[in-house]
């Protein structure tokens, strides 16, 4: 990763810019050019650096319902259990901890009908129970990350 590399991480989590051509902008922000930017961008997700970069919904602002899910998980099971978990389209994200509840993972969902379906779902295809945990209140904390 070198310095471009970084100052694109470090401005994405700012946001893109509300315009017609967001990339263009803020390559012209960052000094460089639209196609090296992008470029730039895809490398980082095709290595690994970055495991993804997409948009941010708040499911519940547009009627749909977020839970923080944890399921314990036996440590032989994990990797398995991670790509059942994984698979889901409603799964934001997945990570392991070190607690007896190892496996933590959010899911978002257009309706409460199709959270209640995912998490059974889950819990019939790993045979394990998923403790659901839903928003009950949110706290902006403006998270960012200098690299």
């Amino acid at each position: 990763m070198d310095s471009l590399d970084r100052s694109i991480i470090n401005r994405l989590q700012a946001g893109l810019p509300l315009c017609e051509r967001p990339f263009l902008e803020l390559a012209d922000e960052l000094d460089t050019s639209e196609q090296t930017l992008l470029e730039r961008l895809q490398a980082m997700l095709d290595s690994g650096l970055l495991t993804r970069f997409g948009p941010l919904f708040v499911a519940d602002h547009l009627g749909g319902v977020l839970s923080l899910c944890a399921i314990r998980v036996p440590e032989d099971r994990f990797e398995p259990v991670e790509r059942i978990v994984n698979s889901f389209d409603e799964v934001a994200h997945n990570y392991e901890r070190d607690h007896e509840l190892n496996m933590w993972f959010v899911i978002a969902c257009d309706a409460l009908h199709t959270k209640r379906r995912v998490l059974k779902d889950i819990e019939r295809q790993t045979g394990l129970e998923v403790l659901d945990m839903p928003k009950s209140r949110e706290f902006f904390i403006g998270l960012h990350l200098e690299v």
